[in-house]
């Protein structure tokens, strides 16, 4: 059984070992911490903690680092994840609210969480399984293009050109964009394929070449959200960490560029509005057993919930991390919640 005290000693461990990079000896413990006791009592509780192989010896050095269970113990012993600044937080609704549409806010999110925490910084796309058409736009380019432009109600923006083959006549686009709304709004994007299907028997026979060009655009445009999709940024920080991973940092980013182990992981992690977890060393799974991540959810319209997070080496600042990524989470859910709201 691992005392109370035992528990500081490793919390300072982690701490030190985090800011130093260097194995944390019981002398420099005793000196600097303020604990009240000696160097070999210091020494007993960095034994207990051996036992319970919180901590390790890498070498033959006096000091000790932590283990991935270590790291779990302290992460689950933080009295809570601490709120950023308002400097901070201003910082963080200044960069992402000027961003455009969809692609550029989570472009944005992840470079400005990729600076706060020095990781590998991952925001994963809003699925579109539970996504509802918004509205569908027409816009005539010149006499013999049209370019269709289908939108969420999770944000998400996709336009793709027609060609036609007839001049195109400005007052049919404009009452078929009013009957392919009609036909569309508010329908699951899951369900769309059946009704972009039909949408040629429902106009009339003049119309119904042009209605099944755009049916067609309709369809590619949704195609590419039938698989999970992930943006992300600052691999170079992951680079610079090389010598964090015991063997080579490249297996990890490997598995990071691949996108099916994150995408897996975060389905795994199952997160919920208010959490904010991290999955540490062998909690993970193949390339990332070396590795932490730090995870949290946000909401892109309706009940759409996607995950953002950072990944780096199991050496990483938890406590301002975790800050990071739910702060971030919380402010991109409330963003484009309040773009859906007034787009609606």
């Amino acid at each position: 059984m691992v005392s109370q005290r035992a528990l500081e000693v490793l919390k300072v461990i982690v701490q030190d070992y985090i800011d130093s990079k260097e194995p944390v000896a019981s002398k420099a413990i005793a000196d600097r911490h303020g604990f009240g006791v000696s160097a070999a009592t210091i020494r007993n509780d960095m034994a207990l903690l051996e036992e319970e192989e919180l901590i390790s010896a890498p070498h033959t050095s006096a000091g000790r680092v932590p283990t991935d269970k270590g790291y779990r113990v302290f992460v689950d012993q933080l009295a809570g994840v601490k709120p950023l600044s308002s400097a901070q937080r201003h910082a963080i609704e200044e960069f992402i609210s000027h961003s455009a549409d969809l692609d550029d806010t989570l472009a944005r999110t992840v470079r400005l969480l990729s600076q706060l925490t020095n990781q590998v910084a991952i925001v994963q796309y809003p699925t579109l399984s539970s996504a509802r058409v918004r509205h569908v736009e027409l816009l005539p380019l010149g006499t013999h293009r049209l370019m269709t432009v289908l939108i969420t109600d999770g944000g998400s923006v996709d336009q793709n050109i027609v060609e036609c083959a007839n001049p195109i006549d400005e007052v049919i686009v404009a009452e078929l964009r009013a009957h392919v709304n009609q036909q569309l709004t508010s329908v699951p994007v899951v369900a769309l394929g059946d009704k972009l299907a039909a949408l040629a028997a429902t106009v009339s026979s003049d119309r119904v070449e042009l209605a099944t060009s755009i049916a067609e655009a309709l369809s590619y445009a949704i195609e590419g959200h039938r698989t999970d999709r992930l943006v992300m940024a600052g691999a170079s920080n992951l680079v610079r960490t090389e010598q964090d991973f015991a063997h080579s940092v490249y297996p990890v980013l490997e598995a990071i560029e691949q996108q099916v182990t994150l995408l897996k992981l975060f389905t795994e992690m199952q997160l919920d509005a208010t959490d904010v977890q991290a999955r540490i060393g062998r909690e993970n799974e193949g390339a990332l057993s070396e590795a932490a991540v730090v995870a949290s959810s946000y909401q892109s319209g309706g009940h759409q919930r996607a995950t953002l997070g950072v990944v780096g080496p199991t050496r990483m600042d938890y406590s301002s991390n975790m800050t990071a990524v739910r702060a971030v989470a919380r402010y991109l859910s409330r963003l484009l919640g309040d773009d859906n709201q007034e787009r609606n």
